[in-house]
């Protein structure tokens, strides 16, 4: 199946998921709640990850309505077409998910008290991510060969836009008061610490025994046999069912892809981009 994008503003989306009219009404017309809480990504910088974690917050660490409804149902995404009804439907608290570029927000967002969570993750293995994902999800072109997806993803030619903009504008929010940065790298390197963080942002109150139940049941391991949170149940139009969604989850899976050229290449344009910006991420650690 051939995937057709559509420009909004100069940025593609994927037409079998989103709709221009459904863009300009969350930018202009939708209203956030107060109570609102939002997971913002770029696409493949643990999505899942941390919706499977704000699930199990929800529900005190208990892991039932995480094995008997599907992820996207629990926190839908915002700028789904289809996710209308579900939104319109849905009472507070209400948590949703979203890949949207901060400049494409909604605008009553920004004077409410709403959360954010904003998740990155290395670039590079954001890149390969990606690739692999394109393989098997109809949201997103396949390309020819890693090359020629290494410049997609550097020039921003891929669906939601430039991952360097995308990050930038968001950081823009660093020092507010209702926004959070979360690396997947961090969250690799001590999960229940983190756990403890988002808890502590949103001013939820768990004991531990709710807490290891939230780390437990969002493992990697965990979420892979969990039917609704691996993707497995996600409509044919969207995924390829022949691939495996839930890869590997680890961090530093580039260094098996990249030769030392493209490496080269995407560490000259990732200083290029990010110069200026006064601040220190995990990953540069590596």
């Amino acid at each position: 199946m051939d995937t057709d994008y559509f420009q909004h503003k100069d940025i593609n989306f994927a037409s079998i998921v989103y709709s221009a009219e459904r863009l300009n009404f969350l930018e202009n017309e939708f209203q956030v709640r107060d109570d609102d809480v939002f997971i913002v990504t770029f696409p493949k910088s643990g999505t899942n990850w941390m919706m499977e974690i704000l699930s199990l917050i929800r529900s005190n660490g208990d892991p039932t309505w995480c094995h008997d409804l599907p992820i996207w149902e629990r926190i839908p995404w915002l700028e789904a077409r289809d996710s209308k009804i579900l939104i319109d439907s849905m009472s507070s608290p209400r948590f949703f998910s979203s890949h949207l570029p901060i400049q494409f927000f909604p605008k009553s967002f920004f004077t409410s008290k709403a959360k954010v969570i904003y998740t990155a993750r290395n670039p590079k293995d954001v890149l390969v991510s990606l690739y692999h994902f394109a393989q098997m999800a109809y949201v997103i072109k396949t390309p020819c060969s890693l090359d020629e997806f290494v410049e997609d993803f550097l020039q921003g030619r891929v669906p939601f836009g430039s991952w360097f903009d995308h990050i930038k504008g968001w950081l823009q929010m660093k020092d507010n008061s209702n926004f959070l940065f979360i690396s997947y790298e961090e969250l690799k390197q001590d999960h229940k610490a983190t756990v403890l963080k988002i808890c502590n942002f949103l001013g939820k109150v768990l004991d531990n025994e709710a807490i290891d139940m939230v780390v437990e049941h969002s493992s990697f391991n965990s979420m892979k046999q969990n039917k609704m949170s691996n993707q497995s149940e996600a409509p044919d139009f969207i995924m390829n069912k022949k691939y495996n969604f839930m890869r590997k989850g680890i961090r530093g899976d580039w260094r098996n892809h990249f030769t030392d050229s493209q490496q080269e290449y995407i560490d000259r344009i990732y200083q290029e981009k990010m110069k200026g910006l006064s601040l220190h991420f995990i990953w540069d650690e590596s």
